[in-house]
């Protein structure tokens, strides 16, 4: 027994030392920076008023449209963290009703909304900038397109499983 133990426990330190320790540190890397920006983040918008689920949405209409249909709006926002079918039905109608958003079943910025919303995306760029300005550009635009390809890639993985 112990003889087959000896040979797993070695098989496993092969397997683990022939992956790449960034392999290993990506995932715990990745989560722990999404939280730190999250953070910081949250605290910036908090300077103007303004909860992050707000901004998401108000990000999604805009780039996404003009007339984003509110069936794909509110199946991106129940699928965030921190949304689910209730509070994102209420976001919407709270973005509505303080006339930032269309309430139709195309949804589209108003003119106070795109206003609003350039005005906080400036806000946040300014943050994005003084962060990122402290990197080379090549490294942040390819760390970009790796996250991406990284995203698709799993995206399409789970769809063949599903």
């Amino acid at each position: 027994m112990d003889s087959v133990l000896s040979i797993i426990a070695n098989e496993r330190d092969l397997t683990m030392n022939a992956i790449p320790s960034a392999y290993t540190e990506f995932g715990q890397t990745l989560a722990f920076t999404e939280r730190t920006l999250t953070a910081v983040l949250r605290d910036h918008l908090a300077q103007r008023d303004v909860e992050p689920e707000t901004w998401y949405a108000l990000k999604l209409v805009a780039q996404r449209g003009p007339h984003v249909t509110r069936s794909s709006l509110f199946r991106d926002l129940e699928g965030s963290p921190q949304l689910n079918a209730e509070s994102a039905s209420a976001l919407l109608a709270q973005l509505a009703s303080d006339g930032l958003i269309t309430a139709d079943d195309a949804i589209d910025l108003t003119e106070e909304g795109r206003v609003f919303f350039e005005s906080l995306r400036d806000h946040v760029l300014g943050a994005t900038v003084n962060l990122l300005g402290q990197f080379d550009l090549s490294d942040v635009e390819t760390t970009v397109r790796t996250c991406k390809a990284i995203m698709r890639r799993a995206q399409d993985e789970a769809k063949s499983v599903a």
